[in-house]
């Protein structure tokens, strides 16, 4: 792609939209001219305290509990070598090419903000190889989210150096051939280099990004299918009132009404049961979706909000001031030694914690209870589509009830995946083990708290699968009367690939067609241009 076409890394300035274009992979990045200076001037603070005879933590001690040990001039490239090949200790499978993408990209524009002390060849080379399409090759288990994300970051900083691994067309290969086969020098390692790229949060954070960004048109999917579910059930619109939303205030539950009134707008399912249907009200699962979903929207966004932030962030130590307006009044701190503190003609070093990973963990543990609670909604419409006494539909939504069993065990599965959902939604962050002899002696888990989100995200489009095969059949029990012009194309969309269920036949083939419809965006696209109801992201 011309270079005219990249997207030009502003550092500090991402946006979500910019997030998830890089998530996508479809432009290269670029870093402006303007911020080459001010990665300079931090790097020479840093080269400036290679050279000296003061112990810096980062660039001439020891790391973690070993601090106090001096590392001599002549062993200082060798120190940042042996920190990547000794932290390289990750297990388990590798992290998919679009977490990779982010992880390159934020890690790339927290360097070239110019508080890491690294020279600017390092983010040219991240941006390099992420430009050309190379992924390393990083196991997605090892962190326990301070500190950094040590390990992870360790493979993807040891494939840079020519010595780890890329993954290519999916296959494991050695990464010095990769990156000689696309130009790319390997890097070698200056002061305090291999530090500032194991230091930080951005596989955390690039790990809940791909989690948010994944679950957004399963939720859109959620707002079809509960609708769907309504009209099936011949449930009341009433529920959906804007004065009922406006007078409690919660802006995703205002929202999610919209979208329900939109959605059952001109069904004629509703119109033929306004008068003499004499149920008082419908079940929570019905009336309730916009203060449940709502609240978990909302979650969401604060989400968004926060991983956005954190992306932007400048999140390795010790951090580099390389002017004394930027360093405050460093006689204030109240340290020595550690701060590595160089005076203010040459600029301040600072020891800290900005790689404490907490911000990024509450916000994963607030998203996996969104995404569980969404799944559990859900699963309850599943049960009542299922129980005549209360959907007045035909047990297990089959004609031919104990010849066949109709619904009966996929809700059964639904219902398991919902069960397995609450375990996985248990807080990663309460979780917290000491690690190096003490000194580390508290820990985010934000790592596992953003991967354990992917099989959460399926557990519950398995669920939503199941309940848009449930609720097409139960609107087709109905006929001819039909729901809404939104609504009747998602059924037209589900039957182009499930046909109906008029006798029991294999279901697991079709639970993961439907599936796949909720996860691909299929029918978030159907919400967007049918609807002409924007993202739910975009609404925040």
């Amino acid at each position: 792609m011309p270079a005219s076409q990249a997207m030009l890394l502003n550092p500090g300035h991402f946006t979500l939209a910019d997030l998830q274009a890089i998530h996508s992979g479809v432009q290269p990045l670029a870093l402006p001219e303007s911020s080459r200076a001010t990665i300079r001037a931090s790097q020479q603070v840093v080269q400036k305290a290679a050279d000296g005879d003061a112990p810096v933590y980062g660039v001439n001690t020891g790391f973690g509990k070993l601090a106090n040990q001096r590392i001599s001039k002549a062993q200082l490239a060798t120190l940042q070598l042996n920190l990547i090949r000794s932290h390289s200790v990750g297990v388990g499978e590798p992290l998919a090419p679009g977490v990779m993408r982010l992880v390159l990209a934020t890690k790339a524009a927290s360097l070239a903000r110019g508080y890491s002390g690294v020279r600017d060849l390092v983010v040219d080379t991240l941006l390099a190889v992420h430009n050309a399409g190379l992924v390393p090759y990083v196991p997605s288990q090892g962190s326990v989210g301070a500190s950094g994300d040590l390990a992870p970051l360790a493979h993807m900083t040891l494939a840079l150096i020519g010595e780890g691994e890329m993954l290519v067309n999916g296959r494991r290969t050695p990464a010095l051939p990769a990156l000689q086969a696309a130009g790319i020098a390997p890097l070698v390692l200056g002061p305090k280099e291999g530090l500032a790229l194991i230091n930080g949060t951005q596989v955390s954070c690039a790990l809940a990004l791909h989690a948010l960004l994944s679950f957004e048109p399963v939720l859109e999917a959620a707002l079809l299918i509960g609708a769907l579910t309504i009209d099936a059930a011949r449930g009341s619109d009433g529920p959906f009132d804007p004065r009922i939303h406006a007078v409690r205030g919660q802006p995703g539950q205002i929202d999610v009404a919209q979208y329900y009134r939109r959605l059952l707008e001109g069904s004629a399912i509703r119109n033929s049961h306004r008068e003499g249907d004499d149920r008082v009200q419908d079940p929570y699962c019905l009336r309730c979706q916009p203060q449940v979903v709502g609240a978990c929207l909302d979650q969401l966004r604060h989400a968004a909000r926060v991983l956005v932030c954190e992306a932007n962030a400048v999140t390795d130590n010790p951090l580099v001031f390389a002017t004394p307006s930027e360093s405050g009044d460093a006689s204030d701190t109240g340290e020595t030694g550690d701060t590595g503190e160089t005076g203010e003609q040459g600029g301040t070093m600072i020891s800290g914690g900005n790689f404490h990973a907490e911000p990024v963990a509450l916000a994963a543990d607030g998203m996996a209870l969104a995404i569980a609670e969404v799944g559990a909604i859900a699963e309850r419409r599943i049960a009542m589509l299922i129980d005549s006494s209360v959907s007045r539909l035909p047990a297990f939504l089959t004609a031919d009830a104990g010849l066949n069993s109709g619904f009966m065990i996929a809700h059964v599965t639904a219902a398991a995946l919902a069960s397995e959902n609450k375990s996985l939604a248990h807080p990663a962050s309460v979780d917290s083990l000491p690690t190096s002899a003490n000194q580390e002696d508290h820990v985010s888990m934000a790592t596992f708290a953003a991967r354990r989100l992917q099989a959460m995200i399926s557990n519950t489009a398995h669920i939503l699968g199941v309940e848009l095969m449930a609720a097409a059949q139960g609107i087709e029990f109905l006929r001819p009367l039909q729901s809404s012009p939104v609504l009747e194309a998602v059924h037209a969309l589900l039957r182009s690939k499930v046909p109906s269920i008029a006798q029991d036949r294999y279901l697991a083939p079709d639970i993961d067609a439907a599936s796949t419809m909720v996860r691909d965006g299929t029918l978030a696209q159907t919400l967007r241009q049918t609807a002409g109801l924007p993202p739910l992201w975009v609404a925040a």
